[in-house]
C-alpha cells in the first residue's frame, strides 16, 4: 500500500508558490523584457491570483530584481580562475559552452530587459565588471581593456543572438561547434600582440 505523500507546511507552501512565481517571472521577462512583463500575466502563467503576486513581491521592480538574480551554478561560471590569457580564454569558451547547452533565463531576463530598464541595465553592469577587470589582467597586451571589452561582448552578444533573436544557424547550432569556431578568435584577441597601427589618425596630412 502506497504511503500517502506528507502534507507541506506552510512555510513549504510559500516557498513553492514563491518559486512557481519566480519561474514564470523568469520566463516572461526573458521572451517580453520588463516593459511588456504584467503582474496579472505573470500570476496566470503561474496559476495563482494577481494579488498573491504582490503580496509576495510588493511591486513588478521587486519581481523583476527577485526573478533577476543568476542562480549559484551561473555565478560560480562567471567566476575566472587566476592565470594567464590562454586558461582564461579556456574558462570563457567553457562558461559560454554551458550556457549554450541549457538557456540561462535569468541572464536573458536582464539582457532581454537591460535597454528598457535602468535597473536591469544595472544589474547587467555590476555582474559584468568583475569578471572584465580579470579578464583584462590576464591579458599581456597594452589595448588589454579593449580586448577584454570585444570578448565579453562576443560571448553576451552570442547569448543574446542564441536565445532572444534565434536568427540563423546560430539558434540550433550544437554548442561544441560554435565553441571550436570562436576558439581561435578568442585566443588571438587574448594572447596575440597585433603590430602597430599603420591607418593614420583623422586629419593627419
Amino acid at each position: 500500500m502506497t504511503e500517502p505523500s506528507p502534507r507541506l507546511t506552510r512555510a513549504q507552501q510559500r516557498r513553492q508558490t514563491e518559486e512557481s512565481i519566480l519561474v514564470a517571472a523568469r520566463q516572461m521577462f526573458a521572451e517580453l523584457g520588463y516593459e511588456r512583463t504584467t503582474i496579472r500575466a505573470v500570476a496566470k502563467a503561474a496559476g495563482v491570483d494577481a494579488g498573491l503576486v504582490m503580496h509576495y513581491f510588493g511591486t513588478k521592480d521587486n519581481l523583476f530584481s527577485r526573478a533577476a538574480e543568476l542562480p549559484a551554478e551561473e555565478l560560480s561560471a562567471d567566476e575566472l580562475p587566476g592565470g594567464g590569457s590562454g586558461e582564461i580564454v579556456e574558462v570563457l569558451l567553457a562558461s559560454l559552452s554551458s550556457r549554450l547547452d541549457g538557456e540561462p533565463v535569468a541572464s536573458l531576463a536582464v539582457l532581454r530587459s537591460m535597454l528598457t530598464n535602468s535597473d536591469a541595465a544595472e544589474r547587467y553592469r555590476a555582474a559584468a565588471e568583475p569578471q572584465l577587470s580579470q579578464i583584462t589582467a590576464a591579458i599581456p597586451t597594452e589595448d588589454a581593456e579593449l580586448r577584454a571589452s570585444l570578448l565579453s561582448a562576443i560571448v553576451h552578444g552570442v547569448i543574446i543572438e542564441r536565445y532572444l533573436l534565434r536568427l540563423g544557424r546560430l539558434a540550433d547550432a550544437s554548442p561544441d561547434q560554435i565553441i571550436e569556431l570562436l576558439r581561435p578568435c578568442f585566443q588571438t584577441l587574448a594572447t596575440t600582440e597585433m603590430p602597430p597601427s599603420t591607418v593614420r589618425p583623422a586629419g593627419a596630412s
